[in-house]
């Protein structure tokens, strides 16, 4: 029995450190490094397990390989089509947004991010503002909708849209469906199958098999795309779901922000769709001109200079951490940002402080009420260090804020999906509107003053008045915070 214990013990011990060094040569960041070493010493088996499901890198395997190889030759022919395009030209900044021509090269020179000045946008407060225009604008719909939601939910504003995609494509209209299998896993197997048995073209986007399940988890298509006949588009923090609708039936108030985007910029997301929907449908759909409008019309008043910032575990560059980074250094005035989890890296912090260093009044704003415990408790073990740094923080308590916008001395904004979250910095695909528009920045920020009257500012006195266990357990928790 003894050599039968030490034989294992020695088993165990080698397949350990075997493991341990697979984490250290694989894991390029220190800190997620680390929080793996601590979960697979502290919990052996199980932090083995998470590991093994959750630490891999997919970036190194095939399956992104090829399809960032495709996206690579998909954006050099989309810039050929556009260059061909008599309205494109090459556009320089406005000066009232000087600050901001080193985020607009980056964009555009390291992630083909073109910047375009024909665009008209409307911004949207919550699901109840959103749905109707968005239903609205598929009804008119005369050749394609392509729709890519990470929650689509099996419930009342599911069926409505459900029914109206069914019944376009039904008139002939092609209707493209891309959906998270993990956050849209209730629509599955009943509300699928009924779009396509109506016409619809539905696809999960990375579609979830049990032996790779957890894998797959983590690692989601967390993009909320609609573009309508490759003219009008939207995008922002708003799924499809009822809690996004504030019409007295959810006991939650949700508060959320989305943009309708008519103009050159839906190239960029038509360019984005497309390649998601050619990985997840298996087919190969080229640069058609009905994907790609040449002309619009719009207001003269009414032209927004406007790019979009995608990026994923199929990109080289974070490119939306970058963008954040690079504007808030630009920052001289103020930085206004809103998200439902803040579960930051240093060089994020790093940038916050630096700014109010310069003097650049900078507010968070994060729920007071929160969806998730563990993230939220990530989230407040993080806080403290902010005040201390001069960042005040506010949080918002008439329901759950799931916006995730960043506004800037009143020229430069984003609405999108990516959370200021490690998460979607790294693991998932996400798309967010990079905006130069003082009169929307100006909007966006009235915004943000008027959600404050729902906040209460978090300050350091009520901050360690809190109980010790609280406050211990979300010092445990920031330890695995790299890895949520």
């Amino acid at each position: 029995m003894t050599i039968v214990w030490i034989i294992c013990s020695g088993v165990y011990l080698v397949l350990l450190l075997g493991l341990c060094m697979k984490v250290i040569m694989d894991t390029r960041s220190s800190a997620k490094a680390v929080a793996y070493l601590l979960i697979i010493f502290l919990l052996p088996l199980l932090g083995a397990s998470i590991y093994l499901f959750f630490g891999r890198n997919l970036k190194r395997k095939s399956l992104y390989s090829k399809k960032l190889g495709k996206d690579k030759e998909r954006a050099a022919l989309l810039q050929k089509k556009l260059e061909s395009f008599e309205n494109l030209k090459v556009l320089e900044l406005d000066k009232d947004y000087d600050d901001f021509v080193p985020t607009a090269q980056m964009l555009m020179s390291q992630h083909k991010s073109i910047l375009t000045d024909a665009n008209e946008i409307k911004i949207y407060k919550n699901g109840e503002e959103k749905f109707p225009d968005l239903l609205e604008t598929i009804r008119n719909a005369k050749q394609h909708v392509h729709i890519e939601y990470y929650i689509y939910e099996d419930d009342e504003i599911g069926q409505e849209l459900a029914n109206v995609l069914m019944q376009k494509a039904k008139e002939g209209v092609k209707v493209r469906f891309i959906y998270d299998d993990f956050g849209s896993k209730d629509i599955r197997k009943k509300l699928v199958k009924r779009m396509v048995e109506a016409g619809v073209e539905a696809y999960p986007f990375y579609e979830v098999i049990f032996i790779l399940l957890a894998d797959r988890l983590n690692y989601r298509n967390h993009r909320k795309i609609v573009v309508v006949d490759g003219e009008v588009a939207f995008i922002g923090g708003i799924n499809v779901s009822d809690k996004y609708i504030n019409n007295g039936k959810s006991e939650l108030y949700w508060r959320d922000t989305h943009m309708r985007i008519k103009g050159e910029a839906v190239w960029t997301l038509q360019h984005i769709f497309l390649c998601d929907w050619n990985f997840a449908s298996g087919q190969d759909l080229g640069f058609e001109d009905e994907f790609f409008r040449k002309e619009f019309e719009l207001n003269k008043k009414e032209k927004s200079l406007m790019q979009i910032a995608a990026s994923g575990p199929d990109s080289f560059v974070p490119s939306i951490l970058y963008t954040y980074l690079s504007a808030i250094y630009a920052a001289k005035d103020y930085v206004y940002l809103v998200t439902p989890y803040f579960i930051p890296g240093l060089s994020f912090i790093q940038a916050l402080h630096a700014a109010v260093l310069r003097g650049v009044k900078v507010k968070l704003m994060v729920p007071g009420i929160s969806d998730s415990v563990v993230t939220n408790a990530a989230s407040f073990s993080f806080y403290d260090e902010l005040m201390e740094m001069g960042i005040e923080v506010y949080l918002y308590e008439k329901g759950f804020v799931h916006a995730k916008t960043v506004v800037i001395d009143d020229a430069f904004f984003m609405i999108g999906t990516a959370n200021l979250d490690i998460r979607s910095f790294e693991f998932n695909f996400e798309v967010n509107a990079v905006v130069y528009d003082k009169k929307y920045a100006i909007e966006m920020r009235k915004s943000f003053e008027e959600d404050l009257n729902d906040c209460k500012e978090l300050t350091l006195d009520i901050y360690k008045n809190r109980p010790l266990y609280i406050r211990l357990f979300e010092r445990i928790v920031r330890l695995v915070s790299p890895l949520m």
